[in-house]
């Protein structure tokens, strides 16, 4: 048997977020007998790791700080990479890949594999930081990275236009565990009768933390709008800082009239049970590149209304609906369009949506284009059997997939 490929994740933490998720639901895949991983986070939240320390996958922490520039941190970087000599570096998010590419250069000569999980950086809404280390990434991809694995299409048109290397790109879409995420009857009536509401309740979630990007404030506008409509929806809200504590979003709430109305969950554990007890998955966002909760939803067999970002009208398709962002009214009358089906019409729209995510995204196979990727890079090739872009749905062979 061939020597294990070591590999070293590097992701900015582990907190809640998508591109953490994925990094778990990668681990958590991956090989054993063929791979070697184990991660690095730069600041020391390790929210989500629980599972990979399960699993006996190390994790170690550099002790870095949100938004401050500190030599000392890639410095204890390269030393613990000079340590492990990694035959390929992996890192997640635009922070890592200039972090772990500059501290990969001078400790080792293993390639590093750059992870692209965001898009549209609006600029009244993103940090300063974050627009430098992106320029700065734009300028270094030409000889940092090996290769560059954006999570969506639309990542990778945009960091296209703003000058990182084309030739390097690289789509690997989000994966979806459609084991863990699948329609749960006894789920949906264990968790309406923790909200106290019946099974023929309308009820819409948007299961996102609490960021100007999520966009809360037009999903609540919606559902003010929506209830004028239909006094009887209710709206499911969960994520960090969700909760009674954030004076922001429940004054907001109180103003629209909808402090009845409003569950506001906090952050959970069982996002599976709170999916099953949706009609309908919100996403509200400004900005996205792959929306993992309107995968996990359409999982669940729920259908989903989504904003025009990133690559939600790929994932969504024909089973749900596509509003532009920041149009609340649109957003509530897609809702009510939805809600007007018949119940067995919209039963049929959860599960087609189910059957899409089962040929687009599954996680194994997911994994599996992760690891092809990696093993052609150890063995000197360049990945040419791997596309650039990701496959649209129609080019694809169905999956099975179990109800």
């Amino acid at each position: 048997m061939s020597a294990k490929i070591k590999i070293v994740h590097i992701i900015n933490s582990f907190e809640f977020g998508g591109a953490e998720a994925m990094l778990c639901n990668l681990l958590l895949r991956t090989d054993r007998n063929r791979f070697e991983p184990s991660v690095v986070a730069l600041i020391d939240n390790l929210s989500l790791a629980g599972p990979v320390l399960e699993a006996g996958i190390p994790v170690a922490v550099m002790g870095m700080r949100p938004g401050v520039p500190d030599p000392r941190g890639v410095a204890r970087l390269a030393r613990h990479l000079r340590r492990l000599r990694p035959a390929v570096v992996q890192t997640w998010m635009d922070h890592s890949n200039l972090i772990g590419g500059l501290a990969s250069r001078m400790a080792i000569r293993a390639p590093v594999v750059w992870g692209v999980h965001h898009s549209d950086h609006v600029r009244a809404l993103t940090k300063r930081t974050t627009l430098i280390t992106v320029g700065a990434c734009a300028r270094l991809s030409h000889r940092l990275p090996a290769k560059i694995v954006f999570c969506s299409e639309h990542a990778r048109t945009l960091y296209g236009q703003r000058g990182f290397a084309a030739g390097k790109m690289q789509v690997i879409p989000n994966g979806f565990d459609t084991n863990r995420f699948r329609p749960d009857p006894a789920a949906r009536a264990e968790m309406r009768r923790e909200l106290k509401i019946d099974d023929t309740t309308p009820l819409i979630g948007l299961v996102a933390r609490y960021d100007p990007f999520k966009d809360h404030a037009s999903f609540l506008r919606a559902a003010a709008l929506l209830a004028k409509a239909r006094p009887d929806a209710q709206f499911l809200l969960c994520g960090s800082n969700i909760d009674r504590q954030n004076k922001v979003l429940t004054n907001l709430a109180d103003t629209l009239g909808l402090e009845a109305k409003c569950h506001l969950l906090g952050p959970r554990r069982d996002v599976p049970r709170v999916l099953a007890a949706l009609d309908i998955l919100a996403s509200s966002s400004v900005s996205e590149a792959f929306p993992l909760t309107v995968g996990e939803a359409m999982a669940c067999g729920v259908p989903c209304v989504a904003t025009d970002v990133g690559d939600s009208a790929l994932i969504v398709g024909a089973t749900g609906r596509i509003v532009p962002p920041g149009e609340p009214q649109q957003m509530a009358d897609a809702w009510n369009d939805l809600l007007t089906l018949t119940p067995g019409a919209r039963g049929d729209l959860g599960t087609a949506a189910r059957q899409r995510v089962c040929e687009l995204f599954d996680l194994d196979a997911v994994t599996r284009r992760y690891e092809a990727l990696y093993h052609s890079l150890v063995r000197g090739g360049s990945a040419a059997t791997e596309p650039a872009t990701f496959k649209p749905f129609e080019e694809r062979q169905p999956a099975a997939c179990v109800a």
